[in-house]
């Protein structure tokens, strides 16, 4: 062998370069930007910019903060979480249903928009953050899988319904009571409907009607910011103003200013479930925006650098005056859409963000409340997923119960518990499904001349009188060996006639200790019974286990073949001679050698 060929021990240097791109995920994709990709990047970034100029000052209502809030959310995040996530099209920053788990967290300690609500918030996001980094920190990405899209769809309709209600006030001039159940706020709503201010009504209406006929004739226009100035306009035009409509008022023309979210001993008591919370529906929307997105671009993605990356951004954002902050499906589909190619673009449309809200901040003072009312009700309307809750409704019953759970959940209950008990429900249903593994009656189909084993339910054939085939499909682990030990008893007791059970284990994917002592056991007490138990067509894996355990030796070798064919040639000499010469089905070829098999018609030799 040449020396050249012989592969070189790597050096600290090397293996330092190879491991940078998982600490700095920048450094994966920087030699990708050229002066095509930051000119796609750019014109991605503006649009982004546009669009996220109304939606932060809605989703900030929503939270309960002051408008300029969800601008900051929508700045310093979403440039953290472009550099160190591992998707190259996912754009962060407020969305609602974070928005509105903030504001059902905080509110009952602190009045919505003063310093002491808004110091609460940034200490939740920071809390938020730190268990999301921590995740990622100790790659469990996987662990997003267990908040099923059901408990997301079933979440999001919920919200839906609580962020209209807490519009309808401001859509209809009343006052509305807050913090009242969305069935308290709507009986408040007919009782005084005949109270409402028309003006309101109108400029609140003409919004919500703006918005849906530029989003249906031109979808590519930002709608919403449109909509605002449509109701602005006709405000200035009824003179409003003098009539009860009320105004938001300038925002200030200032940069995220720098904070202390550092919280008490008292604060994390009371804010870690809503931090806990608040941590797992972020990632979960996260990580489904850039899977959604990353199968169109063909993208290969890291759930676990995504959470540090959200992680980080809600830490570092903490600290400039940003609240919690996650993946936006609307911004990351817009900036895919828009031809952006590196994370940059999501890096541009904050710096862009930064400049507009310096030149047009001013402006926003002739904004009235019923245009944000407007666009909020429009954000909710499109927040339900129907489409998704027919798909889920129709499919799997299992999953329509999770959804509905987590859908009343959110309207009843507080809502990071609405959360947690969808969460815990997929993970019992997922329990309950691994733990009762299926056993599936097998017999040869005398159709075919090499007598495949199919399933008896699916296709009536003959069973051999003595001898039972059974297909165990599932796991063979502590949490099923007394569902498999009672099917077990089950089918022994309703087939005594049957000698001899074989047991195909193709569908066995994993035994523990609890798995082998139990077969060992069942094994066991058909012997003592005259009957006996085999095996075949076991996984490496589980044979490696039963070896392990001692299983194979107790059992005997002979007990354990490596396909059906062969466990059929060994067990049909075995079987008692008197009732085969009597029997007429027949079943396995090798029945023709036994006695009373040349009254029989040859079959098909084994292939």
């Amino acid at each position: 062998m040449d020396q050249c060929d012989i592969p070189q021990p790597k050096t600290r240097w090397s293996r330092l370069r190879e491991a940078a791109p998982r600490f700095f995920p920048m450094l994966a994709w920087w030699p990708q930007v050229g002066r095509r990709t930051i000119k796609a990047d750019l014109w991605a970034g503006l649009t982004g910019a546009v669009i996220v100029l109304p939606q932060g000052v809605a989703f900030a209502a929503i939270a309960g903060l002051p408008p300029e809030y969800g601008l900051y959310a929508a700045m310093v995040p979403v440039i953290i979480a472009a550099l160190f996530g591992s998707s190259h099209h996912l754009v962060s920053g407020p969305t609602t249903a974070i928005s509105l788990v903030i504001f059902a967290n905080v509110h009952h300690f602190a009045e919505p928009g003063s310093a002491e609500f808004i110091r609460q918030v940034l200490t939740l996001t920071f809390l938020a953050g730190l268990f999301q980094l921590g995740l990622g920190v100790a790659r469990l990405g996987a662990l997003v899988n267990f908040v099923s899209h059901s408990v997301v769809t079933g979440f999001t309709a919920g919200a839906a319904i609580l962020i209209a209600t807490s519009q309808l006030g401001g859509f209809f001039g009343l006052s509305l009571p807050r913090g009242g159940s969305f069935v308290h706020t709507w009986g408040h709503l007919f009782q005084h409907l005949p109270q409402a201010n028309p003006y309101v009504v109108g400029v609140g209406a003409a919004t919500f009607i703006s918005a849906l006929v530029i989003r249906h004739f031109w979808p590519r226009l930002p709608a919403m910011l449109l909509a605002m100035l449509v109701g602005a306009g006709l405000n200035h035009a009824i003179a409003g103003a003098a009539h009860g409509v009320l105004l938001m008022g300038a925002l200030p023309d200032s940069l995220p200013p720098f904070s202390l979210p550092v919280p008490g001993l008292d604060e994390v008591r009371h804010l870690v479930p809503g931090a806990l919370a608040i941590a797992m529906l972020g990632l979960a929307e996260a990580v489904s925006i850039a899977r959604a997105v990353a199968v169109r671009s063909q993208q290969q993605l890291d759930s676990s650098q995504e959470f540090v990356g959200q992680g980080l951004a809600n830490v570092v954002g903490s600290f400039f005056s940003a609240y919690a902050s996650s993946g936006s499906f609307t911004r990351t589909g817009l900036n895919f859409e828009s031809g952006a190619k590196t994370p940059l673009a999501a890096v541009f449309s904050a710096l862009m963000l930064a400049a507009i809200v310096l030149l047009v901040a001013p402006l926003t003072a002739y904004l009235p409340l019923a245009a944000m009312s407007g666009v909020i009700l429009l954000v909710a309307a499109n927040l339900a997923d129907i489409a998704g809750i027919r798909h889920i409704l129709r499919t799997d019953k299992s999953e329509a119960g999770v959804l509905v759970v987590t859908f009343m959940a959110t309207l009843f209950v507080q809502l990071e518990f609405a959360i947690f008990s969808g969460v815990i429900l997929s993970l019992l249903m997922y329990l309950r499904r691994t733990s009762h593994p299926n056993f599936v009656v097998l017999a040869p189909d005398p159709d075919n001349l090499r007598r495949p084993l199919v399933n008896v339910r699916r296709k009536a054939v003959p069973e051999c009188p003595q001898l039972k085939i059974l297909r165990l499909d599932g796991s063979i682990f502590f949490g099923a060996v007394a569902h498999i030990s009672e099917d077990l008893h089950r089918i022994m007791e309703d087939f005594p006639e049957q000698c001899h059970i074989l047991i195909v284990g193709g569908g066995i994917n994993f035994i523990d200790a609890s798995g082998c002592h139990m077969l060992f056991n069942e094994a066991l007490n058909l012997k003592l019974s005259g009957r006996d138990m085999f095996f075949c067509g076991l996984k490496t894996e589980v044979r490696e286990v039963l070896d392990r355990g001692m299983c194979v030796r107790r059992l005997g070798g002979e007990h354990i073949f490596e396909s059906e064919s062969q466990a059929i040639a060994h067990m049909v000499p075995r079987l008692d001679p008197e009732r085969c010469a009597c029997c007429h089905t027949r079943v396995f070829r090798e029945c023709e050698r036994m006695p009373g098999g040349e009254h029989h018609l040859p079959v098909a030799p084994r292939a």
